[in-house]
């Protein structure tokens, strides 16, 4: 098998874009103490990150905000919210949603 050049470089290029604004925040952050209130901060990113993407694939339906009762992973979100609250597991969570997703696109096929 051969590997041309320009797909070799392509390859490497992706792997420094993805590596090096991972690995070079690290680098500088660890050389030096980060005041608390700007670890705190920090602490809020994931979370924030995570509820921006979920919320965006629970409210919109395509191009538009779907607050319907036809929007089935809106209906599934409900539950789910609940779930998570009461069993604080992701695996419980994200298997529950996955579960309640396939019984109301099984009710309700779209």
């Amino acid at each position: 098998m051969e590997v041309r050049l320009d797909v070799f470089l392509m390859i490497v290029g992706a792997a420094l874009v993805t590596f090096i604004p991972r690995v070079l925040p690290l680098m500088v952050l660890s050389r030096f103490q980060l005041p608390e209130w700007a670890t705190r901060w920090l602490s809020y990113v994931p979370i924030s990150v995570m509820a921006a993407l979920v919320a965006q694939e629970i409210f919109k339906n395509g191009e538009t905000v779907s607050l319907s009762i036809n929007n089935v992973e809106l209906l599934a979100a409900i539950p789910t919210f609940f779930i998570a609250i009461k069993t604080r597991s992701l695996l419980v969570t994200v298997l529950a949603g996955i579960i309640v997703v396939m019984v109301l696109r099984f009710l309700f096929p779209s």
